[in-house]
């Protein structure tokens, strides 16, 4: 069993930045898949970012490519997603799921139905 809890959500500028963190509980961590997803009101939950155990391959959706950036501190059952050049759709619940590394590439990494585990979220808001 995992647990994840996100923090570092919170009120932030167009154009700012900020750093979601992604604690995991568990002492077999560095074997886990992480990926973060967002839901804006309204709208389905979206695939933002994943990072695999295996030397730290990384996925982006076309939205977060070249602005967000997704990291993990193994030591430290942490993984992270700076979120840089923030915009008002950026705005939503922020999610981090796991699941054990069982292969593949990214795209069966942006599915959330693929991911067993999931923290309660942190909230982001872009004001413009």
């Amino acid at each position: 069993q995992v647990q994840l809890v996100e923090s570092g959500g919170g009120l932030e500028q167009a154009g700012g930045s900020l750093r979601l963190s992604c604690a995991a509980s568990g002492r077999t961590f560095s074997r886990y898949a992480v990926g973060w997803f967002r839901q804006a009101p309204g709208k389905e939950r979206e695939f933002v970012a994943a990072i695999l155990w295996s030397g730290g391959s990384t996925f982006y959706s076309d939205s977060g490519k070249g602005r967000f950036t997704i990291s993990r501190d193994d030591a430290k059952n942490t993984v992270y997603l700076q979120m840089n050049s923030l915009k008002p759709e950026d705005t939503a619940v922020y999610y981090c799921a796991a699941r054990n590394y069982v292969g593949g590439g990214g795209g069966y990494y942006v599915h959330e139905y693929n991911y067993h585990y999931w923290g309660q979220g942190t909230q982001v808001t872009v004001s413009s």
